[in-house]
């Protein structure tokens, strides 16, 4: 009831607002849920004068805008279901499944690509001439050349339109003066428009803006620009090559003819808009002006509609090739939605909307005949000046179906259907996801299969393989991976690639889809070979995106598929793949080709490459091709490390001549590739960099910015590989530099100068001294500061670089300069103090510390370790153990104020506080012990002991830790308070389950058990043995392997009959870590008490008829005789009938552990005279050679191989010999098997065994020992 009451008090408080509002007469009211909310914002300010220039709502606000459309109360529409992923994602426990949430703008780009048609196998034609539809090596780079002359033109354009204006703003009233007069219309003129409207648009754009009619114009002139204006009767001049690509944005005039131009038109000579970029990543500007070819929706066969898009082609260009159609096979995964993803949420709500859409379209005549009679009414004609409304609810097209039909037809299929139900998918196939009806829709209807063609029903085949990859369980999955995998030839490399490929740059994929999708393509290229090379450009637009990823297994699966693809396809195919994309306009898609070329030199060798980077780098034509050629040479020294060595001239000769380019960008990654390749081959090769030296140093003095620090790295990893005395040199020379740019206040800059002093101070030939006075007083001044310490980059840096200077000039110059730094109020700063400090003392020792510089230290750090309050504090705790551990004994004067320090704080109301204070006890007992402290350590275990009541684990776990550290350095007979006190308060912590807390909590009870076992009375010792079986649970190995070890302590203290009798009951459990751990004890009680102890109960225990008992004894008895080995020799013949037993009995898993127990056994006892018993098991375990359980097989063959250390190989192979040569091959196999193993193993021993052949007239085959000495 008392839950209830404030739920009701909300109500009414709720009701009273109600009411103020509707009593109060000046405000009205209206029913928000059905209204929306009063935002005063949202509302239109002026009414449009035409509908075309009425924008468009830019989907901003998608699944909002959705919800406020329909007409059901929010509290309803916000429970819309969601997917189960969100749910786990929100803790913030689990990063994100879909990739695309997890990327970066940058890394989005991979969506702009196009999955490119076919090209020419110039191998597989041999002379024939190539086809037309397919395109070769010549038309790509055509389409490349174009598109850089378009990028270049529009550039062009832009510049000059900026120019215009800039000269415009003077001189525009003249203009306006020349416009009314009436004369001829020059190519510069504004449009003639009348009215207003014509006027606003002048203003607002340049003479770029406007078309022209004028017949004679260039070709360029009229590329039309987004946001041109179109003339009240467009031109019926020459028509151009880029009037037939309407771009989006022109403004359409009402009353305008759009019958000039075919939309949908295929134009002869139009290759740049042949593969228009993928929509899902344009950037919709707002308050976009609608197009007049959005209302003509018949002609848009070309363009991808834009599933639940209002407008189909909102920011499309019909164009010829379907946006990122394979083969105008599949449409875009970007054409999902406009604004990219489209996440199932919104799917479902377009379903919803669509549902709703349908429901309530206008009827029509034929519909409405039938309704009413046809006497008594008169259909009424709409009045001539009607104009039907067109809001973008209501336009055609806004249903487009997932595989993207054209052309809206009213559906006919039953009313009665539930849209939001998904269609079962049929028998055997997996639940698809929303997002996946765009790719396996088709397979939904069955009803079709029999009269599809060979080649559908292949597709189809394929279709259905791909789902249960991408969406089935694990058996269906390997399954359809090994079908895909057999019948990838007789597939065909086309239908394959064409399914996979989309699904890949599909914008919902997650990283396990990704992951099954790219082991599906490597499989298939193993095994189609040659076949791949047409699609060899479209697999690596796909995958090169990979080698850019975050995750580190996405890298390397990408480096491992285009390394196969480059084995399988040659490397002529690949440099003919990849050539058009070195010089490609975007930077994204030369930096993922350098990036796969670097695979593809690692794949195929350096030298194959060589001759053809040498010709891009010396590219004439673009510094592009220049920038990129380069790059593959950075990008292989990264992957492939020292294996440049051999190649590490010709690469340098490569791209040296890269420094002295006239473009800065080249000469920027030329310094980086000469970085790379120096880091990679240190600490040889110098004499390769001498051609560079020159150049760089010159570079040094006159370049300033990003060019400079770029150099500086070169010249930082070139000065290692130097000799001592020309490292010196080089090293004063840059430092003049360097010392110069510590100043800079460029981050990157930062990182770079800090790398750079690490290299040179740490190279031989650099003096002590000439740190001191030269670099010191300026690295201090300047990167010592507050804000180094915010970015962890920066931070790190710094760190690594102040540690190799102290190892250069000692401690006490470092720590003299940091060590007030410690009391600073910015604690990131304290804490990088901290860490330097660690390093350098814990590198260094303490020995050169004064006795003032170490007051400071202490001062500092205790100061440091009480003022911290952020999460991270194992710094700090690192830092004072490490300074305490260091100064050892001339701690002894500051131990009575550290210790109040730690007392005080463990009575902190702050969790964190007093966990940090029980583990910096863990941290300097051992000194503690050193100084003859042990009274105050024994105080300080006895405030512990008193904090055993503690209510957080993390903290608990903490506090034993402290205890166990001062347990483990006082002693048992010193330790207060006495551990007759101490276990039984130690033993219902055990039942916790927080892994820290048990793991600290075992470790203490089995170091008493250990040490001091006969403080404790042996009762006590039995419960704690009940609570360790349930230890033996935990999740953490290191806890398992500690509680049976304390087993074996207790055992050895109590004696192991009741361990024993409890171990024993425990075997009977279900669960099998249980009993495996169990096991494992029984194994070590017997090893700490003798055998003789255990054996006769764990024999007995034998006889319980039920297969976990027999199976556990067995393996107790295979770990023990591995743990007492030799000991064996005296209980051998008494476990082998108990052997004899399991190795006949019908359970797999008796004889398989029955053999692990005879192989440990056989090694254990090699050479101690057994050879009989050994003999008589042999021969029980030999006819299990034929089993095919893998685990039985192993274990079966390592019982053997036992036998063959034991009884020696002859005894084997007298075995062996009698299937090597049976008529049936399985058996011979298996026997094979065991002879390989025998002769790899005693290849020597055999040698006795081999047969005695007489000498007959050719041949002597005696072989006496004189002549093998000779």
């Amino acid at each position: 009831m008392a839950s209830l009451d404030p739920e009701i008090a909300k109500a009414q408080e709720e009701r009273k607002k109600l009411e103020q509002q509707l009593a109060s007469l000046n405000s009205v009211v209206y029913d928000t849920d059905l209204y929306g909310g009063a935002d005063r914002d949202a509302y239109v300010s002026s009414i449009p004068v035409n509908e075309d220039e009425d924008a468009m709502d830019q989907m901003d606000s998608e699944v909002a805008r959705k919800l406020a459309s329909y007409t059901a109360p929010k509290s309803l529409l916000k429970e819309v279901p969601r997917t189960g992923e969100e749910d786990d994602g929100e803790m913030g426990f689990k990063k994100p499944q879909r990739i695309i949430d997890r990327e970066d703008d940058y890394r989005r780009r991979r969506l702009n690509r196009v999955i490119s048609p076919d090209r020419h196998d110039a191998f597989a034609a041999g002379d024939k001439t190539p086809d037309v539809s397919v395109r070769s090596y010549a038309d790509v780079m055509r389409e490349e050349a174009l598109k850089r002359e378009k990028e270049e033109t529009l550039r062009a354009i832009a510049k000059k339109k900026k120019e215009e204006e800039e000269a415009g703003k003077g001189a525009e009233k003249e203009k306006e003066v020349v416009a009314a007069a009436p004369k001829r219309r020059n190519r510069w003129d504004q449009s003639q428009d009348d009215g207003g409207a014509a006027a606003k648009k002048a203003k607002a754009g340049s003479d770029w803006d406007l078309p022209d009619s004028t017949p004679g114009i260039g070709r360029w002139d009229a590329t039309p620009t987004p946001g041109r204006v179109g003339d009240a009767t467009p031109s019926i001049g020459r028509r151009n090559r880029w009037d037939e690509t309407p771009t989006p944005g022109r403004i359409a005039d009402s009353d305008a003819t759009p019958g000039t131009v075919t939309p949908g038109a295929t134009p002869a000579g139009m290759t740049w808009d042949a593969t228009p970029k993928l929509a899902g990543m344009a950037t919709p500007t707002p308050k976009r002006q609608r197009s007049r070819w959005d209302e003509t929706p018949a002609s848009m066969t070309s363009a991808t509609p834009l599933s639940g898009a209002s407008t189909p082609a909102a920011a499309l260009t019909p164009g010829v090739t379907p946006l990122g159609a394979v083969d105008l096979s599949t449409p875009t995964p970007g054409a999902i939605n406009l604004r990219g993803a489209m996440t199932p949420e919104q799917y479902n709500l377009m379903r919803w909307e669509r549902d709703i859409e349908e429901r309530n379209r206008p009827l029509t005549d034929e519909e409405l005949d039938a309704m009413f009679p046809q006497d008594g009414y008169k259909i009424l004609e709409p009045p001539a000046s009607y104009v039907p409304i067109r809001t973008p609810a209501r336009k055609l097209l806004a249903t487009p179906t997932p595989m993207g039909t054209p052309g809206y037809k009213i559906p006919e299929e039953n009313r009665g259907q539930q849209f939001d139900v998904p269609k079962e998918g049929p028998a055997g196939l997996p639940f698809m996801k929303p997002e996946d009806y765009q790719y396996f829709g088709s397979l939904l209807n069955e009803d079709e299969e029999e009269g599809l063609s060979p080649e559908e029903q292949k597709e189809r085949k394929i279709m259905k393989l791909l789902l249960k990859v991408k969406n089935g369980t694990p058996p269906q999955r390997k399954t359809a991976l090994r079908q895909l995998t057999d019948k990838a030839r007789e597939f065909g490399a086309g239908p394959l690639f064409n399914r996979i490929l989309p699904l890949l740059m599909q914008p919902t994929l997650e990283d396990q889809e990704r992951h099954l999708l790219v082991k599906v393509i490597d499989r298939v290229l193993y095994k189609l070979d040659e076949l791949v090379r047409p699609y060899v450009h479209k697999i690596l637009v796909v995958i090169e995106p990979l080698l850019i990823d975050e995750d580190y297994y996405a890298r390397v699966e990408g480096r491992e598929i285009i390394s196969n693809l480059s084995k399988a396809a040659g490397l002529a195919t690949m440099i003919a793949a990849m050539r058009p994309d070195i010089d490609n306009i975007d930077e994204y898609v030369r930096n993922t080709t350098a990036r796969a070329f670097s695979v593809v030199a690692s794949a195929l060798g350096i030298p194959a490459l060589l001759p053809f980077l040498k010709a891009v780098c010396q590219s004439k034509k673009s510094w592009q091709a220049r920038h990129t050629g380069i790059k593959i040479v950075q990008q292989i020294a990264i992957l492939i490390g020292c294996a440049v060595l051999p190649h590490l001239r010709s690469l340098v000769e490569i791209i040296e001549h890269g420094l002295n380019d006239e473009n800065q960008k080249v000469r920027t990654i030329t310094a980086l590739s000469l970085a790379a390749l120096a880091e990679a081959s240190a600490p040889y090769g110098i004499e390769s960099f001498d051609s560079v030296l020159k150049p760089l140093w010159k570079g040094i003095r006159s370049h300033r910015g990003k060019v400079l620090a770029a150099f500086l790295k070169a010249i930082g990893f070139i000065i290692p590989l130097m000799d001592a005395l020309y490292a010196s040199y080089y090293t004063k020379e840059v430092m003049v530099i360097l010392i110069r740019e510590f100043q800079s206040p460029d981050e990157e800059m930062k990182k770079i100068v800090l790398k750079v002093v690490k290299q040179c101070v740490s190279t031989e030939g650099v003096e002590a001294e000439y740190i001191r006075t030269d670099i010191l007083p300026e690295f201090f001044r300047n990167f010592w500061v507050r804000r180094m310490a915010l970015d962890r980059r920066n931070y790190k840096q710094l760190v690594e670089t102040t540690v190799e200077i102290a190892n250069k000039v000692g401690v006490a110059d470092i720590v003299g300069r940091v060590v007030e730094d410690l009391k600073d109020e910015s604690e990131p700063y304290r804490r990088m103090v901290m860490e330097t400090i660690e390093k350098v003392v814990a590198n260094l020792g303490a020995s050169d510390i004064d006795s003032r510089l170490e007051e400071l230290l202490i001062d500092g750090i205790l100061y440091a370790f009480q003022e911290q309050t952020s999460d991270d504090a194992n710094v700090m705790l690192n830092g004072f153990g490490a300074v305490v551990n260091a100064l050892g004994q001339r701690v002894k004067p500051f131990l009575p104020q550290i210790c109040g320090t730690i007392k005080w704080r463990l009575n902190n109301k702050s969790a964190k506080v007093r966990q940090q204070a029980a583990d910096l006890i863990s941290r300097i007992a051992v000194v503690m012990k050193q100084c003859h402290e042990e009274q105050l350590m024994g105080h300080l275990g006895v405030v512990l002991y008193e904090y055993l009541g503690e209510e957080y684990p993390e903290v608990l776990g903490s506090i034993l830790g402290a205890l166990k550290a001062i347990v483990n350095v006082i002693g048992m007979t010193k330790m207060t308070p006495p551990i007759k006190d101490l276990l039984p308060r130690l033993t219902p912590i055990l039942k916790n389950r927080h892994e820290k807390v048990q793991e600290n909590c075992i470790d203490l009870v089995g170091r008493i058990a250990d040490r001091g076992a006969e403080f404790v009375p042996a009762r006590e010792w039995m419960r704690i043995c009940f609570e360790l079986l349930d230890m033996l649970k935990a999740h953490k190995k290191g806890i398992r392997r500690a509680t049976v070890n304390t087993f074996g302590y207790i055992a050895k203290a109590i004696g192991p009959q009741d361990v024993l009798a409890t171990l024993l009951n425990n075997l009977k459990v279900q669960e099998r870590q249980n009993r495996v751990c169990t096991t494992v004890a029984i194994a070590i009680v017997a090893e700490t008490c003798s055998p003789f102890t255990v054996l006769p109960a764990l024999m007995n225990e034998y006889r319980v008829p039920e297969l976990n008992v027999q199976n556990g004894v067995l393996k107790s008895l295979s770990f023990l005789f591995e743990y007492i080995g030799e000991m064996g020799k005296d209980y051998i013949y008494a476990v082998t009938p108990l052997l004899e037993d399991a190795l006949m009995d019908r359970d797999l898993v008796h004889r398989q552990t029955a053999a692990s127990a005879v192989k440990h056994m056989a090694l254990g006892v090699a050479g101690l005279g057994c050879e009989d018993a050994l003999v008589h098991l042999l021969n029980y375990v030999w006819p299990n050679i034929f089993e095919t359980s893998p685990h039985v097989i192993n274990a079966v063959m390592e019982a053997i191989e036992g036998m063959r250390v034991a009884l020696g190989a002859a005894v084997v192979l007298n075995y062996c010999l009698q299937g090597l040569f049976h008529p049936a091959r399985k058996v011979r196999e298996v026997y094979w098997k065991i002879y390989n193993s025998l002769y790899i193993g005693s290849q020597d021993a055999l040698v006795a065994s081999y047969p005695m052949l007489e000498d007959d007239q050719t041949n002597v085959y005696s072989r006496p020992e004189l002549m093998m000495f000779i």
